[in-house]
């Protein structure tokens, strides 16, 4: 079995999880995920801990039983804790604003740019160049910073654009004559 499907999941307080055939659920505080759960990986509660079973010996199984655990995890640490993604904006007149559900970025092109968030995103911004994006769906807010990035990802001679907060970009050498 998996070293990571081997793994139980300790459940905090606040955090329920539920089964059936075809979706685990989890609900917490901050909401409610579910996930299809896999054929071939059982899923039960011991004391409090969630773990996951191999149902046969095939590859496939034994991949699958790490996957479900990995992503149950991370439902799980969503619902009560929440995930967020950082971004920065680096460049000349480059801001951003939060109105309601849309994010409208001013990235120096000859319009703005407005990013309607999903449904379970939140974005703010604590100063014009930074952007928090937040959220209980790790899959979904890392999504929206990546389509948010795109509009404009560094450049690699001046470091302008939208970048991840942790991210580094190289700056190339200019030509020289």
């Amino acid at each position: 079995m998996s070293r990571v499907g081997k793994a139980p999941i300790e459940l905090p307080k606040g955090a329920e999880v539920a089964f059936d055939e075809q979706t685990i659920t989890v609900k917490g505080p901050l909401g409610t995920l579910s996930q299809a759960r896999h054929p071939k990986v059982g899923v039960e509660i011991v004391d409090g801990k969630v773990q996951f079973t191999v149902l046969d010996e095939s590859r496939e199984a034994n991949a699958m039983s790490g996957t479900l655990r990995a992503i149950v995890n991370n439902l799980v640490t969503g619902v009560t804790k929440g995930f967020e993604r950082k971004l920065t904006l680096i460049g000349v007149g480059y801001k951003a604003q939060v109105q309601g559900d849309k994010l409208n970025l001013s990235l120096g092109f000859s319009h703005p740019v407005v990013h309607t968030l999903p449904a379970g995103v939140k974005a703010e911004t604590p100063t014009p160049t930074e952007i928090v994006i937040k959220g209980s769906n790790k899959q979904a807010v890392g999504q929206v910073a990546a389509e948010i990035r795109a509009y404009r990802p560094p450049e690699p001679y001046k470091g302008k654009g939208v970048r991840y907060s942790d991210e580094r970009v190289v700056i190339k050498e200019t030509k020289k004559k």
